[in-house]
């Protein structure tokens, strides 16, 4: 059961588990590799996305079991919601910072390709990370994910 306009209502630790797949966008953003800088922490997205990502959907193609296949799969719960290493753009981010949905959201659209005309989804935009040599996934680091 999803409540209307639940996450204008109710903190995260508070939504149900219908309610909080919902507010997943189908960005991809998330299952981008991401490398993070030694010396400053900085964090940097690349156009490399996880093996398990569909790049066509940016779903995952096992969700249900996906720490099976990645082990290091990091699950969204409300206390990682807040984190850096999820994308600016991100709704569990967004509002576990007390910042409402983007308008292009799904929820606030009632559309689900709007993600995609915005510009925010990665459908189309990356490649799978086996398809590149760990060594190489510096040459991937891309400026137009934050």
């Amino acid at each position: 059961m999803v409540r209307e306009r639940f996450w204008e209502h109710f903190p995260l630790h508070e939504l149900n588990s219908a309610e909080w797949e919902a507010l997943c966008d189908g960005c991809g953003r998330c299952c981008l590799v991401k490398l993070e800088d030694e010396d400053t922490g900085e964090l940097h997205y690349t156009q490399l996305a996880c093996r398990m990502l569909d790049t066509d959907t940016c779903r995952c193609l096992d969700y249900a079991a996906r720490q099976t296949h990645v082990p290091d799969c990091v699950q969204v719960t409300p206390e990682v919601a807040a984190w850096d290493w999820l994308p600016r753009s991100c709704a569990y981010r967004r509002l576990a910072r007390g910042e409402g949905l983007a308008a292009w959201h799904p929820l606030v659209s009632g559309d689900a390709d709007s993600v995609v005309r915005a510009g925010i989804s990665m459908r189309g935009r990356v490649f799978s990370e086996t398809l590149v040599d760990e060594d190489d996934y510096e040459d991937h680091i891309v400026r137009w994910v934050s």
